[in-house]
């Protein structure tokens, strides 16, 4: 069976830590990726992932449509708005690139799938420094962006609840583990609402043109999608069900 094409941008970070010792201190520089399960799960459901690490995104990633529609489905995690808008050419030598802003978006509608996952970097994220409020991103997804810091922090953990459109979704889990926090949204009129958290979206779909978008409030990895959420025997069929949905 051929593998479909999954490009999977940003879930990384680069940390530089100082270590004080007494009079003398030294810097410390370590990689991290958070997205490991979350890749393993896609490619036991026939997925082949390709990931574009945060660090590289603003350089690499596609600056026209045809290389996106390469790919079957998109997906942004923790990435924020600055690192599509602000090509290397631009932010380093003051020339003009495409907006892969609005890029994604053409994509979206000339029949591209999309996915949205939750973190300090989606959405509006951490201080609302994400930014992809008034964008074209959000133009097609099935949430509305709110316009400030989105972040719910839930560290004694919430659990998820069936929506009232939980059966768009052939065969998904009813009972999900807890979760330790997401993006707060609001859902938007015609978009179907699949698994919530009190009364914010959890998983939102959408049809936009010729494409599909979701969007998953919450993280893949740690530390919003718990160590319980991880080790679930359910992870990967989940992903799974909400990918083919988008396929489809």
């Amino acid at each position: 069976m051929r593998k479909r094409r999954v490009l999977l941008v940003g879930e990384t970070w680069i940390t530089v830590a100082t270590h004080y010792k007494g009079w003398d201190h030294f810097t410390s520089t370590t990689f991290h990726d958070g997205a490991a399960s979350f890749k393993q799960a896609l490619e036991q459901n026939g997925f082949e992932v390709n990931h574009l690490p945060g660090h590289l995104t603003p350089s690499l990633f596609p600056t026209n449509l045809e290389d996106l529609l390469r790919y079957s489905i998109i997906i942004l995690s923790d990435i924020g708005a600055n690192s599509l808008l602000l090509h290397d050419d631009t932010w380093l030598r003051g020339m003009s690139t495409p907006n892969r802003l609005e890029l994604i978006a053409e994509y979206v509608r000339k029949g591209g799938r999309l996915l949205m996952v939750g973190g300090y970097m989606s959405f509006q994220g951490i201080y609302g420094r994400a930014a992809y409020k008034g964008t074209p991103v959000e133009s097609v997804l099935p949430v509305e962006i709110l316009p400030f810091d989105d972040r719910r922090e839930c560290p004694q953990g919430v659990t998820p609840e069936p929506g009232p459109d939980f059966n768009v979704l052939n065969d998904a889990p009813k009972r999900l583990p807890k979760l330790l926090g997401y993006n707060r949204t609001n859902l938007k009129p015609d978009a179907y609402l699949v698994y919530q958290i009190g009364h914010d979206p959890l998983l939102a779909l959408i049809e936009k043109g010729n494409g599909k978008t979701a969007a998953w409030t919450s993280d893949i990895g740690p530390h919003w999608c718990s160590d319980e959420f991880l080790k679930w025997a359910g992870y990967s069929k989940l992903w799974g069900v909400i990918l083919r949905w988008l396929e489809e």
